[in-house]
């Protein structure tokens, strides 16, 4: 009794085995792509170039929007604003991907009709740094030494006019930040304005640029107040259009420092993008007596209202920089050695 226990016991064992595996592959759901993809665009008739999407699809996660002109973003509930910047009645076909939780991906297409007016036609300053060399003299000083001088941020890198350190080469400006010993500093990279030599007040400022990847760096983008060696900083105003955090890849943050508004607690805003370290974006600001507003790849991201007591109503120049470390750039990998940080043009428009 005690074998014919044991291979009722082993016939029963291989049976419910069998029924669990049958079960276990049977049931296992299909790996299906989205479907049903729906695109809705409600663009705007005021002459903004907004356009407001929103878009549906079964068994989707995410969704990536190609709009027409090489800007892409990535939505996750397929809803979001974006601003077209070029002037004029034109055709757009929008592509939207859709993507499962699996990979898988579907694609669908809408054609749109945006018009964009604007108040700033009028070209006024710009540099594309086609001429290979030195950068345009005519256009860009520099700042020359480490924070010591009293515009750091504890950073690490001492400011040079070399052209290790910056030059234009293939159409664009390079500034390369470099880990050399060099007048009592570790880095060197460089810091270019305008100051003394182009200022404006209010209209459309847009920088073509791509950041470099490197932990550590710090490249920026940004406006003074021209008094500010009258009045210093922050009363004279400062409006960042562009930073980017080597740590914190594709996070791209404007900030506008004033008084009552600088340093930890100045307005800040922030939006994350794709490959802004090996494409190159357009960062824009939009400045008028009573707006301040960021665009990346013409998509607003952060504004702000100027009033009669910031610093906004008044001339301002441009500054180029890559910085190293710092209050901002954080920890700086060991392993680093060199970075670039590339600009394909700087425009004012008014």
């Amino acid at each position: 009794m005690k074998y014919l226990f044991l291979s009722v016991a082993a016939i029963i064992s291989f049976h419910a085995l069998g029924s669990c595996s049958k079960d276990s592959g049977g049931d296992a759901p299909a790996e299906m792509p989205p479907k049903n993809i729906v695109i809705n665009a409600v663009v705007s008739s005021d002459g903004s170039g907004k356009v407001d999407f929103t878009t549906t699809a079964e068994n989707a996660a995410s969704y990536t929007y190609e709009f027409g002109n090489g800007a892409t973003e990535v939505s996750p509930s397929g809803v979001t604003t974006y601003f077209y910047t070029t002037t004029g009645t034109i055709n757009y076909t929008v592509k939207v991907t859709a993507k499962a939780s699996n990979g898988l991906t579907a694609s669908a297409t809408k054609a749109i009709t945006v018009t964009k007016t604007s108040a700033y036609t009028n070209l006024v300053w710009s540099d594309e740094f086609n001429t290979a060399g030195a950068p345009d003299g005519t256009k860009w000083g520099y700042d020359i030494g480490t924070g010591s001088n009293g515009w750091g941020n504890q950073e690490l890198q001492y400011y040079t006019n070399r052209p290790e350190n910056v030059i234009c080469e293939g159409g664009a400006l390079k500034i390369k930040a470099i880990k050399e010993a060099y007048q009592g500093s570790a880095y060197t990279s460089a810091r270019l304005l305008t100051k003394g030599k182009y200022e404006f007040r209010y209209g459309r400022v847009e920088i073509r640029a791509k950041v470099p990847a490197a932990v550590g760096t710090w490249p920026a983008a940004w406006t003074l107040g021209a008094d500010i060696n009258t009045v210093g900083w922050p009363a004279c105003g400062e409006a960042d259009i562009l930073e980017h955090r080597g740590s914190d890849l594709n996070k791209i943050v404007a900030a506008l420092h004033y008084p009552g508004r600088s340093g930890g607690n100045a307005d800040v805003g922030t939006t994350t993008i794709q490959n802004a370290t090996t494409e190159f974006h357009i960062y824009s600001f939009e400045w008028t007596a009573s707006t301040l507003q960021f665009f990346v790849d013409g998509r607003l991201f952060h504004s702000a209202v100027s009033t009669g007591t910031m610093p906004y109503q008044k001339n301002h120049f441009l500054l180029l920089n890559l910085a190293i470390g710092g209050s901002f750039g954080g920890a700086v990998d060991p392993a680093f050695t060199t970075a670039t940080y590339e600009v394909d043009y700087v425009r004012v428009y008014n």
